[in-house]
């Protein structure tokens, strides 16, 4: 019994090293001194300095940054939408056809999304002048991806709630609208940050797709980092690389804080209801 936990133990370990071990390698290599990224020497805040005067990849960062954040929201929405359908509505036209478009873009590569949507772009630009390529079609196509991840997360939440709740509510007079805002919004909260979190994240370091539906003067920061990595990195990239990491660190350890939170308080207030019952 004690080979067997000492065995999953040491897996475990493995595993973490094999997944977290690349991450703290490229953070200490942002600190060093020598111009080459793969020789440690010394240390150094150059490359951070280097960082605040390059103008390529600031401006790849915000823009990756405004569309991760759109389409993040608009995931949410669209995803969350998608889901009540397929959740509250067992039966209507189409149901099938709807549901297997909605989950097609998770196992579809995104090489073939990427390749599709240009050519439905280019086709409609030769139609109607409009769009070009650029922030908005990247948006579109991160936006299709995000939608089908965000529409997973929030139907799996949605099939564990308990009826009965929403049944109650509408016996006590509660509208639809105020059926979702006081009853069904508070229940899946954490299902839709957590939707908000991946599909930001998806997004922000999406390279496939941004560069089938990128144009000029649209240039997203992975894109930026995949450009210079064929001609050899600067060690400025560990650096954005880094400030990146802490800050998506800092994302995950505040929104799980707050779901473990309103978790333990959602119990709390069921148990004293219990307890007034």
């Amino acid at each position: 019994m004690k080979s067997n936990q000492t065995f999953s133990r040491a897996w475990l370990a493995s595993g973490y090293l094999f997944l977290y071990l690349p991450i703290v390698a490229l953070v200490i290599f942002s600190f060093n001194d020598s111009p080459i990224p793969s020789i440690l020497r010394g240390f150094t805040f150059k490359w951070y300095a280097a960082l605040a005067n390059d103008g390529e990849m600031l401006s790849g960062f915000g823009l990756s940054l405004k569309i991760a954040l759109a389409t993040a929201f608009g995931s949410v929405i669209l995803g969350t939408l998608a889901a009540f359908a397929l959740t509250k509505y067992k039966r209507f036209a189409g149901r099938t056809l709807f549901a297997g478009m909605v989950s097609a873009p998770l196992v579809m590569p995104e090489v073939i999304l990427g390749l599709s949507l240009l050519l439905m772009l280019v086709s409609l630009q030769r139609l109607l002048g409009w769009p070009e390529r650029g922030m908005m079609t990247i948006w579109l196509g991160h936006l299709l991806l995000g939608m089908a991840y965000a529409t997973v997360v929030v139907q799996a939440r949605l099939q564990g709630l308990p009826p009965q709740l929403e049944e109650a509510a509408m016996d006590l007079g509660a509208k639809p609208a105020q059926l979702f805002r006081l009853v069904t919004l508070p229940m899946i909260a954490q299902s839709l940050l957590s939707a908000w979190l991946l599909t930001f994240t998806i997004s922000l370091d999406d390279v496939v797709i941004s560069a089938f539906l990128s144009g000029p003067g649209a240039t997203t920061m992975p894109l930026v980092i995949f450009s210079r990595a064929r001609l050899g990195l600067n060690p400025s990239v560990n650096a954005m690389a880094t400030m990146i990491i802490a800050v998506v660190s800092l994302g995950v350890i505040a929104a799980s804080t707050w779901t473990v939170r309103t978790e333990r308080r959602r119990q709390r207030e069921m148990s004293a209801a219990q307890r007034a019952n």
